[in-house]
């Protein structure tokens, strides 16, 4: 057979679904092996960075590595974005890129790059394919980097005249999976001695502890003990966020009115989150407060960040563990102040969702939104200042129903990551919130968005301007500069895809809108107009003044 083909059914082997991308003509006989294929579905997107986007949120969601494709030069340059953000972010992917022929030159160095040089830094494994007959151990090694703890992106560049090569002999390897080892029971003895000497704990919550398992584990852990918790920006929803003992989402650094019960904890339980993504609070050398670093890792000294201890082994058990040991030693803790703490960061995110200016406030948005969603709805954020609103005050009730991106942090992946979640839940309500800025970056995939036929409602929050980057301009006391652009007519540029374009004029018609738009086949594109005048006063003054209010 030819090496192509085998290629394919080494990642039909591994269970692939879909491969997304942009061939070239170096990927020919690989795209043509991949046309015969019973199982895997190809997504043509529009960039490269979609498919890359696509793969990674499909990695993300299902936890298996998702598959994206581009040619040589500067289709594999188009990876370099969403490769850094799959690793970043631990979300399992596969890059595959095609070379010119390897044995002999074709074209000179004409599009030629070291493109496994460019992604050795973003990768867990880069390699290029110079045997036919090592295809199936390459791949089964690439799949398993990208899904083994820490997960992450993965490069193959499979060369013209390889895929063309014929294989006599072959041996496609057996998918094994592996028992990620228990956290020690000295350790285990040592966390819960720690945790029964602390008056006022909390358990923080991050994106590595957001597996099925783990969910299950610290919703148990909480409601046994009683313990309260809070939960980074990626964390969300991993514990249902109606629960009374969920203080908020550390969406700021600092002084945001969150920060005064981290404060005020004599312990924080840290699960699941590393410094990777932005950190919800800073550890200093001189603190009486203690941190036990719960992972299937150890934690990486930082300035900001040196627990005292690591419960190091697979997240659900060393939580179960910890929950066992302590659940006939429950104490009453110091709730008082953290409970203060929860009513007033409630009275604060409350107080413009009745706002009703026009163009409208973020918080409104927020508001709206969670209101009209049903439960298992599901929210996509490209990158902007709203995430941070969205962060502070939507309350996520399940896991992967926010979908947002903190430790890259790239403008441009909001629409393909809502593409795929809508693909992934097709019976779900889906809406991808975007500023203007993100979305035109990569607006091109409304066509491939169009052409799955799936229905989704794609809010475009429109101020004409870089607004994250004014609020920081205001807030390092620059005058306003190089931020303003125009935009295209959102509703026209929708109605030229084929999708449905609104422009609400009130907050009353967006409400209406958005009901209407859920409830509609297609893609529905939500020209918002959005008022950021409020994002400086609230975020850099008001919320130090207000916040410092409360005191032990």
């Amino acid at each position: 057979m030819k090496a192509s083909d085998l290629f394919i059914k080494a990642l039909e082997n591994e269970g692939v679904e879909y491969i997304f991308g942009l061939p070239g003509e170096e990927n020919l006989d690989f795209l043509e092996s991949l046309r015969k294929s019973d199982t895997i579905k190809l997504v043509l997107t529009r960039h490269e960075q979609g498919a890359g986007f696509m793969a990674a949120t499909y990695g993300r969601l299902t936890g298996k590595p998702g598959v994206c494709l581009s040619t040589l030069g500067p289709g594999a340059t188009n990876l370099v974005t969403p490769a850094a953000y799959a690793q970043l972010g631990a979300m399992p992917m596969v890059m595959i890129t095609g070379q010119k022929p390897i044995k002999k030159s074709k074209q000179g160095k004409f599009q030629i790059i070291d493109v496994v040089e460019m992604m050795r830094p973003l990768t867990k494994f880069t390699k290029q394919v110079n045997h036919a007959a090592l295809l199936p151990s390459i791949v089964r090694e690439a799949f398993r980097l990208a899904q083994e703890e820490r997960p992450g992106a993965v490069h193959i560049e499979l060369p013209e005249d390889i895929a063309r090569e014929e294989v006599t002999e072959s041996t496609i390897f057996e998918v094994v999976d592996y028992q990620i080892p228990s956290a020690g029971s000295k350790t285990i003895n040592r966390a819960v001695k720690m945790i029964k000497k602390a008056e006022k704990p909390l358990l923080l919550i991050g994106a590595g502890a957001n597996r099925k398992r783990a969910s299950k584990a610290l919703t148990e852990f909480v409601d046994t003990l009683a313990i309260p918790f809070f939960n980074t920006q990626m964390g969300k929803g991993i514990i249902d966020e109606r629960h009374p003992l969920y203080l908020g989402t550390a969406a700021l650094s600092d002084y945001d009115f969150l920060h005064e019960a981290i404060k005020a904890a004599d312990l924080i339980i840290n699960v699941g989150h590393d410094t990777i993504e932005k950190p919800p609070f800073f550890m200093h050398s001189k603190d009486k407060r203690k941190v036990i670093h719960v992972n299937f890792f150890p934690a990486e000294i930082d300035e900001v960040y040196f627990p005292q201890l690591n419960v190091i082994g697979d997240i659900a058990n060393s939580i179960s563990q910890l929950t066992k040991a302590l659940k006939n030693n429950a104490k009453q803790w110091n709730l008082d102040f953290f409970l203060a703490v929860k009513n007033n960061v409630a009275t604060h995110l409350s107080k413009y969702e009745k706002d009703d200016r026009f163009p409208i406030l973020p918080q409104r948005t927020v508001k709206i939104t969670r209101d009209v969603l049903p439960e298992d709805g599901i929210v996509t954020l490209d990158n902007g200042i709203y995430k941070i609103w969205f962060a502070r005050n939507y309350p996520a009730y399940a896991q992967n129903s926010l979908i947002l991106d903190n430790a890259l942090a790239t403008m441009g992946a909001g629409l393909a990551s809502a593409i795929m979640a809508k693909e992934l839940n097709p019976d779900r309500k889906v809406i991808s919130v975007n500023g203007d800025g993100g979305f035109m970056m990569n607006s091109q995939e409304l066509e491939t968005a169009v052409r799955l036929q799936i229905d989704l409602v794609v809010i475009i929050l429109n101020d004409n301007a870089y607004g994250m980057i004014k609020w920081k301009q205001e807030e390092d006391g620059f005058p306003q500069y190089g931020l303003d652009y125009d935009n295209p007519d959102f509703v026209k540029y929708a109605e030229s895809f084929g999708a449905s374009g609104y422009r609400p004029d009130s907050v009353q018609s967006f409400k209406e809108t958005l009901e209407i738009a859920l409830n509609s086949s297609g893609i529905q594109i939500i020209d918002l107009a959005v008022d950021y005048s409020l994002n400086h006063k609230i975020l850099n003054i008001l919320i130090k003044e207000y916040s410092e209010k409360i005191k032990k």
